[in-house]
């Protein structure tokens, strides 16, 4: 059975729905890379999660080689169009939602450490990043019921992760009352049953 390791987070959250959405077995291993003797930098040279380890004993990583590689697994839920500019226009999306979350995970990590003025430009910048990244994502998103048009795809799954992380930590960006056609895709990501079964604990 394939092995899943890693904690919390939004890419460890992305590869769980995929694999959930595939319906296809897994092993959930939570690991961390920031604990003394974790098997983590020995299957990712990186240091980062998630890994998958496949049933062959083959390491894959990062996030978006893993839900491409679990696509192809099961016809069931296709996360990708096979070929082509559709196919390339969901891993934009998908770029684009993991680039919202880069910048939020560089934001929270610069506020643990000591105030400083260069810290704050960088927080600046981060919250930019994230600013100008939901407002892409609202605006390519428009009024369609999906991100990639009439059906749900990976790109619903990276953008879903990205908001519901914001959420998670960054609660002052109110972005809702700004793009309520994204707040309508979120509610929908949020009762569907992979992520509801993926859902963080409550602080």
């Amino acid at each position: 059975m394939m092995r899943l390791l890693g904690a919390s987070g939004p890419y460890v959250r992305k590869v769980r729905i995929a694999l959930a959405e595939k319906r296809l077995a897994f092993e959930l291993v939570e690991q961390s890379p920031y604990v003394a003797d974790s098997p983590i930098a020995e299957l990712n040279p990186l240091g980062k999660m998630p890994v998958l380890v496949t049933d062959d004993g083959t390491a894959l990583y990062d996030s978006r080689v893993i839900v491409e590689y679990v696509d192809t697994l099961s016809p069931v839920n296709r996360l990708l169009p096979n070929a082509g500019m559709p196919r390339v226009a969901i891993k934009r999306w998908e770029a684009l939602a993991d680039g919202v979350c880069d910048a939020l995970v560089a934001l929270v990590t610069e506020r643990k450490r000591p105030a400083t003025p260069e810290g704050d430009a960088w927080i600046g910048r981060q919250r930019e990043k994230i600013e100008r990244g939901v407002g892409e994502i609202a605006r390519e998103l428009g009024t369609k019921p999906w991100c990639g048009g009439e059906r749900f795809s990976l790109a619903d799954i990276a953008t879903g992760c990205a908001l519901f992380h914001l959420d998670l930590r960054l609660p002052d960006f109110l972005w809702r009352a700004r793009h309520p056609d994204l707040a309508a895709l979120a509610a929908r990501l949020a009762a569907r049953p992979s992520f509801v079964e993926t859902a963080p604990a409550p602080a």
